[in-house]
């Protein structure tokens, strides 16, 4: 029997979400305005400790646009409201070892480290279909409501599901915003690859955030833990790579203890992001970029791999 989503204490709100045929190089990247369109990058800094660190200027950083510096045009840093999609992995592979009970705790720690003025959240499902099962919300309670009934079921297109909901968290207007994919890790059905999720999630300036939910005995490094298959090593390997090129993190996790201390260290990372505008450059298509601190040492630096520019956007031929 496949699961059920619904609000308590209302309807059933799960909808399909309507796949696009655009490719990556097609879709729109996030620009505001200085009087020129500019791209945007989410820059997250952490120390050689793993700590957050927030007291950088405009001055302790460098833009390299193809390889070539570009200038800083506007710089905001704060603690300013997240727009948040949750997506959360029901497919079969989530029935194995309690995975899907560590997946409801999981979202119940994403929504309490929310709350601020402003912040607000979506829940996505997704086996072989994305599903929105609450749409993008201040109400948190909504989303903790949610009941999931029955088992997990059908097969796991995880980076299909990744890439559409980037689009959608892409229109939101909250400074800071991002996806939390809470999953196994498996994916079994997906037409995209982590490459190209990366690059539709990065060309809109959408980090991805993973939270892999495991058995303890499959916990890489764990007191329980045994050796990982080849296969389990390739797709911890492959969400790595697809959160980083996003400007996102992933996180391994078992027990409850280490989801609390995951979930409130990823949030402490996106809300306090560095925003980085510059001008994009002339050559229509796809951009490398690479955000560097010069003058700060042992600084991890945390920020989308590329934007897609046009000859339109930048008023040149």
């Amino acid at each position: 029997m496949a699961l059920t989503l619904m609000e308590l204490g209302g309807p059933a709100l799960a909808s399909p979400a309507r796949p696009s045929s655009a490719t990556p190089q097609e879709e729109s990247q996030a620009l505001f305005k200085t009087g020129i369109e500019v791209v945007r990058v989410a820059v997250a800094v952490r120390d050689n400790r793993g700590r957050v660190v927030r007291n950088l200027t405009q001055s302790d950083f460098q833009v390299l646009d193809a390889g070539v510096a570009s200038v800083i045009q506007d710089f905001y840093v704060g603690d300013s409201p997240i727009s948040l999609a949750v997506l959360l992995d029901i497919s079969g592979s989530m029935a194995v070892g309690g995975n899907m009970d560590r997946a409801r705790t999981a979202v119940s720690f994403a929504t309490m480290n929310l709350g601020q003025k402003g912040d607000e959240a979506a829940l996505f499902t997704f086996d072989s279909k994305l599903q929105e099962v609450v749409p993008f919300t201040e109400d948190l309670a909504r989303i903790q409501r949610v009941t999931l009934e029955g088992k997990p079921w059908g097969a796991t297109s995880l980076y299909d599901a990744i890439g559409a909901t980037a689009r959608t968290v892409g229109e939101r207007q909250n400074r800071h915003r991002a996806i939390l994919v809470i999953t196994d890790g498996v994916d079994t059905g997906s037409s995209l690859s982590p490459g190209q999720v990366s690059e539709i999630a990065s060309s809109i300036d959408v980090p991805v955030y993973l939270l892999v939910v495991v058995n303890p005995l499959d916990h890489p490094g764990g007191p329980e833990s045994v050796a990982p298959t080849e296969d389990r090593a390739a797709d911890t390997v492959s969400l790595a790579d697809l959160s980083r090129w996003t400007g996102g993190d992933m996180r391994v996790v078992s027990v409850p203890a280490q989801m609390s201390i995951a979930v409130r260290d990823l949030f402490e990372e996106l809300r306090y992001q560095y925003l980085i505008s510059f001008v994009p450059g002339a050559r229509p298509g796809w951009h490398p970029i690479e955000v560097r601190t010069p003058r700060k040492k042992g600084l991890v630096v945390h920020a989308r791999s590329g934007y897609v520019s046009s000859p339109s956007r930048n008023g040149r031929s």
